[in-house]
């Protein structure tokens, strides 16, 4: 009854912010007036607000400002020891600081590092948490620039990239983190710039415990949909996330955003319907997942000796199970419990979650475009089926609109299984006599982490299900090269559609036209989105999590 409260409770909260929120953030990527602090940004980096962009400098714009970012924190990363805060410990290692500037700046967080030891106070703050926010920011442009290419007719305009970048920073993420980070440090997260406290423990020896600026990073860690930990535990810590209420404030913060957006999205096609056919398509997939994963994991508790390896007793089953599910069904990465210990059908829930492209309700501005292409797949295959050339919000679909969805659609199947593919075939990760190799375990579990390891990069999620070690300079490059490629590909086709799309002037819907705000419509995307995860991974889940659940 607890677990149940917890999820009616995330529920209620999600639903009180959808309408505001969503409402808001339509505005701020519609207003034409500018705060007082953007035009001292926009002076500073000599961009005129005013101008708008084609879908080709829009796109280059975004590519830019990631690869800018990614150099600035890689320079960081290997200046550490001339930084304050560092706390002696040095400069980071060049294969972990490409690996980790990769990771923030496509908003993927992944972490082959301990915190605790490898990265000092300022890089966490100055590096780390800015990518936190502007990576988010970035998502949450591509997705408006998508939304006003299905609004705008008959022009090759998309807005301004440094516009919706600096909105998005402003007006919706920096308020919402600043008020949640005051929240958590009431709810006992710990707040401090010192590198430790000293303690005496039980038997006498001295030790130390690792402090550091959690809130500030926990807030945006979730409401961006980053998912990367200050500390090694990540939301499993105590001084991260140390109670039931700061867990489900934690869950609530990840959601939020890519819930209302689909509020946004209705409201700037000048249709709600439309979002919340979206909407509905997100809330299905993620009960769905979440009753296979909370399920699992309470049938395995149930036998001799319990399941609860890996688990915060704090939390509990419901509390890792809805933590789980909601981390993996968006792009955050963020965990409370390890996920390797879950059963193989929990765990495979999780992993499923990834595999559906992230959409349920999926990451911060990515949930929305990904949904986006998906129903651009579903109309196009409706419209075959009815032999008529298929529209959607009034602007038809050909050839090119279609390419472009399709190359977002296989773009991470084809880093998922390649990446996958290669690293089992390589002795280095199986092993060899006598020679240990990066898995741990053998047999479909290991399989089950080499392929949990690659969705999560190339869906720039970022958690870990454990077990594999991923140091090696081959897991370094390829899974940091799954994660530009998992990110930057999608948004490059995204904005090329978006084009596409804006240049065409709108249809007037016939007697032929789909309807696009209805339940069975909702029903065809979902169906979509289930049937293409399904063709592209169920022999690799065959021989994974299915394998190991029916052993």
């Amino acid at each position: 009854m607890a677990g149940f409260a917890q999820v009616g409770v995330l529920l209620v909260l999600l639903a009180a912010a959808w309408r505001p929120l969503g409402d808001w953030m339509a505005r701020v990527y519609s207003d034409a007036r500018d705060w007082r602090l953007e035009r001292l940004v926009y002076r500073i980096v000599r961009v005129d607000p005013r101008s708008e962009q084609r879908a080709g400098t829009y796109a280059v714009a975004i590519l830019a400002f990631s690869f800018a970012g990614i150099v600035l924190l890689y320079l960081l990363q290997r200046l550490q020891s001339l930084l304050p805060w560092s706390f002696d410990r040095g400069a980071v290692e060049p294969g972990v600081a490409f690996n980790t500037a990769i990771s923030f700046v496509t908003n993927t967080n992944w972490q082959s590092y301990v915190p605790e030891t490898t990265m000092g106070h300022a890089v966490a703050m100055v590096g780390l948490t800015v990518q936190n926010f502007v990576s988010a920011a970035v998502g949450m442009a591509v997705a408006v620039a998508l939304v006003r290419g299905f609004v705008r007719s008959r022009t090759d305009r998309l807005g301004n990239a440094w516009v919706d970048i600096v909105r998005g920073c402003t007006r919706i993420l920096l308020p919402i983190a600043a008020l949640a980070a005051v929240v958590l440090v009431a709810l006992g997260v710990v707040m401090s710039l010192r590198a430790g406290v000293d303690v005496v423990g039980p038997d006498g020896r001295p030790s130390t415990i690792a402090l550091a600026p959690a809130a500030s990073q926990e807030a945006i860690k979730e409401l961006g949909t980053n998912g990367g930990g200050i500390l090694n535990a990540n939301s499993a810590h105590p001084f991260e996330n140390p109670n039931p209420v700061s867990n489900l404030l934690e869950i609530f913060l990840l959601l939020v955003i890519p819930v209302s957006l689909t509020r946004t999205f209705g409201r700037m096609v000048g249709s709600i319907r439309q979002g919340v056919s979206l909407l509905a398509v997100m809330g299905g997939l993620w009960t769905a997942m979440l009753a296979v994963i909370w399920t699992a994991e309470a049938r395995s508790a149930s036998f001799a000796g319990a399941n609860l390896e890996g688990k915060e007793v704090r939390f509990g089953i419901p509390g890792s199970a809805l933590f789980a599910n909601s981390t993996t069904g968006t792009s955050t990465g963020a965990v409370n419990s390890l996920h390797d210990s879950f059963s193989a059908l929990g765990g495979g829930g999780a992993l499923l979650n990834m595999l559906f492209s992230e959409v349920t309700p999926g990451g911060v501005g990515t949930g929305l475009y990904s949904i986006l292409v998906v129903a651009i797949v579903a109309v196009f295959l409706a419209g075959l089926m009815v032999g008529r050339t298929p529209e959607y919000l009034g602007k038809r679909l050909g050839r090119r609109e279609v390419t472009c969805a399709v190359v977002v659609v296989l773009t991470m199947p084809a880093l998922v299984l390649l990446g996958t593919g290669l690293a089992i075939a390589l002795p280095s990760t199986a092993g060899r006599p006598g020679i240990p190799g990066a898995l741990t375990n053998s047999g479909p579990h290991g399989l089950s982490e080499v392929l949990y390891a690659y969705a999560s990069a190339a869906n720039n999620n970022g958690s870990a299900f454990g077990g594999l070690t991923v140091t090696s300079g081959f897991f370094q490059t390829t899974l940091g090269v799954a994660m530009l490629l998992g990110r930057f590909l999608p948004i490059v086709a995204v904005l090329a559609l978006a084009g596409l799309l804006a240049r065409q002037p709108r249809v007037a819907p016939s007697a032929g036209t789909l309807s696009t705000g209805t339940p069975l419509f909702s029903v065809l995307v979902a169906g979509t989105i289930v049937l293409v995860a399904a063709i592209t991974f169920l022999p690799a889940l065959a021989l994974s999590p299915l394998a190991e659940g029916l052993a």
